[in-house]
């Protein structure tokens, strides 16, 4: 797999970043999603700085980020939970069939 610079913006600035061929599209979503959240960050008025900008970005994807796991995590406990009780209903299904 070989890897290549792909050329992204954020507030105006281009960067190139390497990326391997299969992930660049990955990478430039990214991008621009990060780049909206930026503008959206600008656009308030409230934080200046482009610094302040991209921590202020950063600290609401993570947030975001955190949201989703912990959902995903709450999700995967009812699957288990789901399945467990499952095999109890099967077992006693199978117990009173035998019976």
């Amino acid at each position: 797999m070989s890897a290549k610079g792909v050329n992204i913006s954020i507030l105006g600035r281009d960067f190139s970043v390497a990326c391997p061929d299969d992930e660049q599209d990955a990478l430039l979503e990214a991008a621009r999603y990060l780049d909206g959240n930026m503008k959206e960050i600008q656009k308030s008025g409230k934080i200046i700085g482009a610094d302040r900008v991209a921590i202020m970005a950063a600290l609401n994807i993570t947030n975001d980020l955190l949201k989703l796991q912990k959902a995903t995590d709450g999700q995967s406990q009812v699957q288990e939970r789901l399945a467990t009780l499952q095999e109890r209903i099967d077992a006693a299904l199978r117990e009173a069939s035998e019976a």
